[in-house]
């Protein structure tokens, strides 16, 4: 592993998407969407997500030139085709969308169909409470988890983001799969050969494992909350499928180089337009998390964080010391780009 400046990272990104049909400013902005969750601690889905990307675009799977358009409005509600456009864009596109549309009404809706992976869930959430707006999202995949009491996958890791505005950045965003742990979190352990902390699946014999490798064999992830974490996602593919008028889990190919035709939703909240004052939100956001970091940590050298609060340390420490890439990975995108 080695280090590179943020700067760098995003420039070589930009330089490998330009000759793929990508306009400059899109193949630009892309490239810091992957810059940026790499910078910020989701390795997965950065630089180690950004082969798989280039691979569905040259395949045709995802089309560069592709934005989302409008389908169908209502006030704060508005229907989007995403055009099968690179997922990343089209999901930005579409939570500024709902970001205009709170700012307006309120609260703002869009439901997204036919667009692809969005890579890193958490970034439209940071987008919204960036803004000062709460925001929810969630998004439909390909199946890859087991429905509780099924051998095979039947429903999707389907994530699901929400974010919580509060000065200076400071964001609370959850950005949850349906899985105790992602895929991407699975094949890191795999490669690193090292156990899960927690059991994270099953293995052939159907028992509960550590095992990253056994668990992406058999694609028994398991889901959070056991039965509750997959009736959970079968709750999100209903919704983004049926407000979206797009496909739902079980029509999205099973192969993650053709996964496409997803369907998404966005909310945001403008809280401004409901005569909450800010500093009394504030207030309430400082005493939930005083309340949280008080709590006596298991480990003492492991303080109680919230959800956002590493991603805040990691990017801070990655943009002064370099973004961490996978060696191999780095030669590859040079080669690539130049």
């Amino acid at each position: 592993m080695l280090r590179v400046p943020f700067a760098d990272l995003e420039q070589a990104l930009e330089a490998a998407l330009l000759p793929l049909a990508f306009t400059a400013d899109r193949a630009g902005f892309c490239a810091r969407l992957f810059a940026e969750t790499t910078r910020d601690g989701v390795y997965t889905h950065g630089l180690a997500r950004f082969p798989r990307f280039i691979a569905t675009v040259k395949s045709g799977v995802v089309q560069p030139a592709a934005s989302p358009r409008l389908v169908s409005a209502f006030g704060g509600l508005e229907r989007w085709d995403g055009s099968f456009g690179p997922g990343n864009l089209n999901a930005w596109a579409s939570m500024q969308r709902a970001i205009d549309l709170a700012h307006e009404h309120g609260i703002g809706a869009v439901a997204l169909a036919n667009t692809n992976h969005w890579m890193r869930g958490g970034t439209y959430g940071w987008q919204a409470a960036d803004a000062g707006l709460f925001a929810m999202c969630f998004t439909n995949t390909l199946p890859n988890l087991p429905a509780w009491g099924a051998v095979a996958p039947t429903v999707g890791n389907n994530p699901l983001v929400l974010a919580v505005p509060r000065a200076g950045g400071a964001n609370v965003v959850v950005d949850m799969a349906m899985s105790q742990f992602s895929y991407g979190t699975l094949s890191a352990y795999a490669q690193r050969g090292e156990p899960l902390p927690f059991p994270g699946g099953f293995d052939r014999e159907g028992v509960l494992t550590t095992d990253a490798t056994a668990i992406s064999a058999t694609e028994r992830a398991l889901p959070i909350g056991l039965w509750k974490g997959s009736g959970l996602s079968m709750a999100l593919d209903l919704m983004a499928a049926m407000l979206s008028g797009g496909q739902a889990t079980h029509q999205i190919p099973r192969d993650p180089l053709r996964e496409s035709g997803l369907s998404q939703m966005f909310l945001a909240i403008d809280p401004s337009r409901l005569g909450l004052d800010r500093e009394a939100l504030e207030a309430t956001a400082d005493a939930v998390l005083a309340d949280l970091h008080a709590a006596a940590p298991v480990d003492p050298a492991k303080p109680v964080r919230y959800p956002g609060e590493q991603t805040l340390a990691t990017r801070e420490e990655n943009l002064r010391l370099g973004v961490p890439v996978d060696e191999e990975l780095w030669r590859q995108l040079l080669a690539q780009a130049y």
